[in-house]
């Protein structure tokens, strides 16, 4: 069939695929001088789920997921709406159990170890996996306090001057320091939409966490905002594993090195980003891609 005479879905949908694939062909280059380390992170699983179900009362959330999070990577979790994504990510580090509702059943390690067992500080365990939220939630605390406050809790400062060179480092990690050291005592919730979930972000790394967890946390931002936020991903996952729920299917392109879709609670492919957008082994994969649902 001649290209002109294409359904608009169709047009729309063939677009949209030759968009992602544009932005592969311009990451084809470091993909293929990646470093040494980068080839080992590949090989290692930093956490692994194994046979999933999660339940809100009578309601089944998740079915029998069994996914590997690789270390020191960007793992995105896309699909459409209600399928089940954010149940996945808050299952990673035991957030679905304020929920009272929820049960869960199936494994999640990490270390080796279940995180589910009845021997895991839940508090020391999401000390470890840090957690982003999708809408910016400094607390009603000065700038500094806002990141000083988990080292604090935690007893990672032995005195002020840790504490200080701490806070110093993680805003430098997040890109934000150089904006804000004039006003570390400026409340948080002073700072632009995007300035704010860098300093989330900061908070979240002051603990020296192993994994981080981001819940779409450039949805409730502008494009500038969320470029940077971007760059600072990209930044974080040298020393970090990174697991992040987007509806960004261009976003996941551009910052996740492994891809999973999720459909009404089911995980229907996993893989590499290149792999899962470019060459979906699954319809249903490839319908939500090229945007005849979702």
């Amino acid at each position: 069939m001649n290209s002109l005479t294409l359904s608009s879905p169709e047009q729309s949908g063939l677009l949209h695929l030759a968009n992602l694939n544009i932005d592969f062909a311009k990451r084809s280059a470091a993909a293929q001088t990646s470093s040494i380390s980068e080839t080992v992170a590949a090989d290692l699983n930093r956490m692994e789920a194994e046979n999933l179900n999660v339940w809100y009362g009578q309601t089944q959330a998740l079915f029998d997921i069994s996914l590997d999070i690789p270390q020191n990577q960007v793992t995105a979790l896309i699909g459409p709406s209600g399928c089940g994504k954010s149940t996945f990510l808050r299952c990673l580090n035991r957030m679905n159990d304020v929920i009272e509702s929820c049960r869960i059943d199936g494994m999640i390690r990490f270390d080796d170890a279940d995180i589910y067992g009845s021997q895991v500080d839940v508090v020391e365990l999401r000390a470890r996996i840090g957690m982003v939220f999708q809408k910016p939630n400094p607390f009603p605390k000065s700038i500094y306090d806002n990141v000083a406050y988990g080292p604090r809790i935690h007893g990672l400062a032995s005195n002020r001057e840790d504490l200080d060179r701490i806070v110093m480092e993680s805003l430098e990690q997040a890109r934000l320091f150089d904006e804000v050291k004039d006003r570390l005592h400026a409340p948080g919730t002073s700072l632009s939409g995007g300035q704010q979930q860098r300093l989330c972000i900061a908070r979240a790394i002051a603990v020296k966490p192993e994994v981080i967890l981001m819940d779409e946390p450039c949805s409730a931002l502008d494009p500038i905002a969320t470029a940077g936020i971007e760059a600072l991903i990209g930044d974080l996952k040298d020393a970090y594993t990174i697991v992040m729920v987007t509806h960004s299917m261009q976003q996941a392109a551009r910052v996740s090195q492994k891809t999973a879709y999720f459909h009404m609670g089911q995980l229907v492919e996993t893989g590499t980003t290149e792999q899962v957008f470019a060459d979906p082994v699954d319809q249903r994969t490839r319908d939500y891609i090229s945007g005849r649902i979702g």
